[in-house]
């Protein structure tokens, strides 16, 4: 690994807790509004995950998106950033919307029905990708929608393309190509 690579923390890795908190700022709300990036990919009364949730950036507006009797269902490896997240599903009045679940490294540990899959700059994180795709295939409804969505800056076209391939590999097809500030995104459809 090259030093441009630990710079940019280029390799298997998971974000500390702490660094998250520079996710969460006015500036990103300006380049990554979630409202606009969830907008037509969620409505009320529909089940949603967010893996790698973090302190809940797109949690809190995928919640209101689905508001009751819909549910999100924030998924993370560490404890502290679902704390975190929880805090604010309260203060935003959304908790009763939102559960909140640990994983594994090897297993988000979920069994559930969804209608939408968000993995927002994650799928990087993780070791086996085919196995994490096809375990999220298999909690998708059929014409269910993943949107995975990764750092320009920390994952190389080459590294994304085989994300890609990865996914397709596992049952989905790619439904569009949303243009998302300093990201590589697709989004899937279940076949």
């Amino acid at each position: 690994m090259n030093i441009l690579d630990k710079a940019l923390y280029r390799g298997q890795h998971t974000c500390p807790w702490w660094l998250c908190f520079t996710f969460d700022n006015p500036l990103r709300r300006r380049l990554q509004n979630p409202d606009l990036i969830l907008n037509g990919l969620l409505g009320q009364g529909q089940t949603a995950l967010d893996i790698g949730c973090g302190m809940g950036y797109f949690s809190l507006a995928m919640a209101r998106k689905v508001g009751p009797p819909g549910k999100v269902i924030c998924i993370d490896m560490q404890e502290k950033m679902l704390e975190m997240a929880r805090r604010k599903a309260e203060r935003a009045g959304l908790v009763k919307v939102m559960q909140f679940h640990r994983c594994t490294e090897d297993s988000l540990g979920v069994k559930v029905t969804c209608d939408f899959v968000l993995a927002f700059w994650m799928v990087h994180e993780v070791r086996d990708r085919l196995k994490f795709l096809g375990e999220v295939r298999d909690m998708l409804k059929e014409g269910g929608t993943l949107l995975i969505s990764e750092p320009k800056l920390h994952v190389t076209g080459a590294s994304f393309s085989e994300t890609v391939s990865a996914a397709e590999a596992a049952g989905f097809t790619i439904a569009g190509r949303p243009d998302i500030s300093m990201s590589r995104s697709v989004l899937f459809k279940k076949l």
